[in-house]
């Protein structure tokens, strides 16, 4: 019976080569030139650094630039507001992975009210689901896609 596997998941590799290229970016940017400003990844959370609020903009700016040029969905981060102490800035980004729990159940809703002959189940950070026709699940893909769903769906592990 062919199946697929609902996921929102990163490449954690090529967001390391992001964040090294944006750290490349404000080092060689002239209105970065002594400045202080990195970024620092620890897992899933991405820490900006500057001497001014301001400038955090701009790195998040950069750092979205980078992600998208390496095809990493930008509406899987999580931007908090700037703590500014004393000649410091900071901000954090958090990479939001994995379908949690309420939205893995309004993705299960969205499909039984589609009244597609498809089965769906939650499986921990992801929802898999069976059908008997392959078109089914092809449609099953297409509403997910069109759906306005607050993180990026990627489907993995299709069996035919």
């Amino acid at each position: 019976m062919p199946s697929f596997d609902i996921v929102s998941e990163v490449d954690m590799h090529e967001l390391t080569n992001a964040i090294d290229q944006a750290n490349r970016e404000v080092g060689n940017r002239f209105d970065f030139k002594g400045a202080n400003a990195k970024y620092e990844q620890n897992e899933a959370e991405i820490t900006l650094s500057a001497e001014a609020e301001f400038q955090l903009k701009q790195m998040l700016d950069i750092l979205n630039l980078k992600l998208t040029k390496r095809e990493i969905d930008i509406a899987c981060l999580k931007v908090e507001e700037p703590e500014v102490t004393g000649k410091v800035a900071h901000q954090k980004v958090i990479l939001r992975q994995g379908i949690d729990t309420p939205l893995a159940r309004k993705i299960v809703k969205m499909i039984k009210d589609s009244k597609t002959k498809v089965q769906a189940a939650i499986q921990g950070e992801k929802v898999r689901v069976t059908g008997k026709k392959r078109d089914d699940l092809q449609g099953v893909m297409s509403l997910l896609r069109g759906a306005d769903l607050e993180l990026p769906l990627q489907f993995d592990n299709f069996r035919d």
